[in-house]
């Protein structure tokens, strides 16, 4: 377990995970409950219908245009920004639960840094391991267990060097 470092005892969450991350997921939270959805739909109806007010000009379309754009642009790197937070933390808790496991794989404890090529040659592994487990339990046999990952990894890299 990681411990805090002294200076962050005692902070608050705000300061203990910047004031940015804290600020965008705060507002990924607003924005995405039902009352920021009504007050957006809200100003949809408001603009649809001053549309005759203003003879549905170019003008009065370019406010909509533009507000939307500005919204959304900002909203695309507030929402990046706490799914990539969201994203790493899952993938450490995932680690950790890997790492703490008796007999699972540590060699997928870092999956995601993993070529495509790699990251292919694991799943044709995985893929071995399932249809093997597929088929002991048809015969009757169990699936438990952990077979050896490298050997299944070595006999699924030597079926995509000989497919090609």
């Amino acid at each position: 377990m990681m411990k805090k470092s002294r200076n962050d005892r005692g902070k608050p969450r705000n300061q203990r995970i910047g004031r940015f991350q804290c600020f965008a997921r705060a507002t990924a939270r607003v924005t995405g409950s039902p009352l920021a959805f009504g007050l957006a739909l809200a100003i949809i109806l408001a603009w649809g219908v001053t549309g005759p007010l203003f003879h549905f000009s170019d003008t009065w379309q370019l406010v909509i245009n533009t507000g939307t754009t500005i919204v959304t642009f900002l909203m695309v790197f507030l929402i990046q920004s706490t799914q990539n937070r969201d994203s790493e933390a899952l993938h450490l808790k995932l680690d950790e639960l890997l790492r703490s496991s008796g007999g699972a794989h540590n060699a997928v404890l870092d999956i995601e840094e993993m070529s495509e090529e790699e990251l292919d040659e694991l799943k044709r592994a995985y893929a071995a391991l399932a249809r093997k487990a597929i088929k002991d339990i048809r015969s009757g046999k169990s699936d438990l267990g952990v077979p050896e990952l490298e050997r299944d990894l070595e006999r699924a890299h030597k079926e995509s060097a000989n497919s090609k």
